[in-house]
């Protein structure tokens, strides 16, 4: 049986404060890159709580998300180990809250606040081609309703316990 193609599945947030970014710089296979907070959909979660955790995980910031500014497919192919893979992005935008004094995930070196033509100008060292991208969609005042992202009650953890009983 033939194996089944399936893209990776990541959340990002679009944090922005008084005309700044809230970036990560983090450490990978292919050295040190800029993101924004960022990182795989986990079971059992909707695209939000995995955007909240990642943010908080990433940034040590809390983050509501307001609006879903767009869904990207990439791919990318590992210069270290020649691994190609397919990333499906939603990307949310909202605002952050309260800063918490814990440690960053391990890789993450340091959180920044850029501003839109600082960040264009380390393009050579964005994690993915979307980073900028989108940005300046945010920018542009794209927005999509929170409502248009849905979550079965069947992917959470404790429907499934109640469920099997």
């Amino acid at each position: 049986m033939p194996r089944i193609w399936k893209p990776s599945v990541t959340v990002a947030a679009i944090v922005e404060k008084d005309g700044k970014f809230l970036l990560i710089e983090e450490e990978t296979s292919d050295g040190i890159r800029i993101n924004q907070p960022a990182g795989h959909l986990d079971p059992y979660e909707s695209l939000q709580q995995a955007v909240v955790r990642e943010t908080l995980e990433e940034t040590a910031y809390d983050f509501t998300p307001t609006a879903l500014v767009g869904m990207y497919m990439s791919r990318y192919t590992s210069n270290r180990t020649g691994e190609e893979v397919t990333y499906l992005r939603f990307t949310f935008c909202g605002y952050p809250g309260e800063k918490h004094d814990r440690p960053l995930d391990e890789g993450i070196l340091r959180t920044m606040w850029l501003t839109r033509d600082e960040l264009a100008a380390c393009a050579d060292r964005h994690r993915s081609p979307t980073v900028l991208q989108c940005v300046d969609e945010y920018l542009e005042g794209r927005r999509a309703p929170l409502e248009l992202v849905q979550t079965h009650a069947s992917v959470y953890k404790e429907a499934i316990s109640t469920a099997n009983g």
